[in-house]
């Protein structure tokens, strides 16, 4: 529930928002008493096509919804958006694994370069509080895309360190797993395939992945906002599938038109981490969400090798592997939680 006291009057703005998880922030906080909502962002069109939709449904609050072509890229672009900001949700990023694989320093230049810039200058404009939001493909990376979000979540944890000495901005981080029907994500991909009347493709169907919808997206990171310390990393509990038990689930609700097995695709992997064993061992478990505290050493070696440090990492870190796997009936009933499939079966 949003504490209305805290966004009285308040500015919010959301990077990167004409993306799924801007559209369902939107959606949240559009009732509360927020003075401002500015969307930040670089694609005109998806800014031009999410005023027309916010004005006809929503004509009432339409007005407090701002909207800045820039890109996080840019530092001068974020920073004359920023006037006035009193929170920031940091979702502006490059997330397609095969796409950041060919063009590596593109996601340098957006997740990691980009977050740098959306944080100085947040601290420089005195903004209260940044969440920022990463994925599991940064816990143990093996792609480009989860490298630079790796790269990301240290920039995050360095900026953090030190607007918390200088005792100005709140920054910290969230992490979770694929968002259900989020943009190229592979459900609306399944979707469609099959009311083309075509086998849907597997790359392989004992990989297994986090099922998270984007309102629970949303709540992890209103979650993280009311309860974060300067550069913790805040992680939801989730529930995971096989994709080939995810593709079953697809078919039982749109049809069975049969499936191919294509092989996995460039840099992806057999299975999700949203908390390593190392991040483990420091994490506090809060219900329905792991809080994972700042590293707090700083670069005075000597006393931590005259003290030594025994435990380094836990038993096990927390994957799509481990957690709660839901089977076909589990996987249709999270399906029916997403908008976008109650849509499409409503077509």
């Amino acid at each position: 529930m949003i504490h209305n006291d805290e966004f009285s009057n308040a500015t919010l703005m959301i990077t990167g928002g004409t993306g799924s998880f801007g559209n369902t922030v939107l959606k949240h906080f559009l009732q509360t008493d927020l003075a401002e909502i500015r969307i930040f962002s670089r694609d005109e069109k998806k800014q031009d096509d999410m005023r027309h939709e916010l004005q006809a449904k929503h004509p009432e609050q339409a007005q407090k919804v701002k909207f800045f072509i820039g890109d996080v890229r840019n530092l001068q672009s974020v920073k004359d958006a920023m006037h006035g900001v009193d929170y920031i949700f940091h979702a502006a990023a490059l997330k397609q694994v095969p796409s950041c694989e060919f063009f590596p320093m593109e996601a340098v230049r957006t997740n990691v370069i980009g977050t740098d810039n959306v944080l100085h200058a947040a601290i420089e404009a005195g903004v209260k509080r940044v969440v920022c939001l990463s994925t599991d493909k940064a816990a143990y990376p093996i792609n480009a895309m989860g490298i630079s979000k790796a790269m990301m979540e240290h920039v995050i944890f360095a900026n953090a360190r030190v607007a918390a000495e200088q005792g100005g901005t709140v920054i910290c981080c969230t992490r979770y797993g694929n968002v259900m029907c989020s943009r190229g994500s592979v459900i609306p991909l399944f979707i469609d395939q099959i009311k083309s009347g075509n086998p849907i493709t597997i790359t392989d169907p004992n990989m297994t992945r986090f099922l998270m919808n984007l309102d629970e997206a949303v709540d992890l990171v209103k979650f993280a906002f009311h309860h974060a310390n300067p550069g913790d990393l805040f992680i939801q509990k989730a529930d995971a599938s096989t994709i080939g038990d995810l593709a079953k689930a697809v078919q039982k609700l749109f049809g069975d038109t049969g499936t191919n097995i294509i092989g996995t695709r460039h840099g992806e992997k057999l299975y999700e981490t949203l908390m390593t064993r190392e991040e483990r061992l420091r994490s506090e478990d809060m219900g329905g969400y792991f809080r994972v505290a700042a590293d707090s050493r700083d670069l005075n070696y000597d006393k931590f090798f005259v003290k030594g440090e025994v435990h380094t990492m836990a038993d096990d870190s927390y994957t799509s592997h481990n957690t709660t796997r839901l089977d076909i009936d589990g996987i249709v009933n999270k399906l029916l939680t997403t908008d976008y499939v109650r849509a499409c079966l409503n077509k």
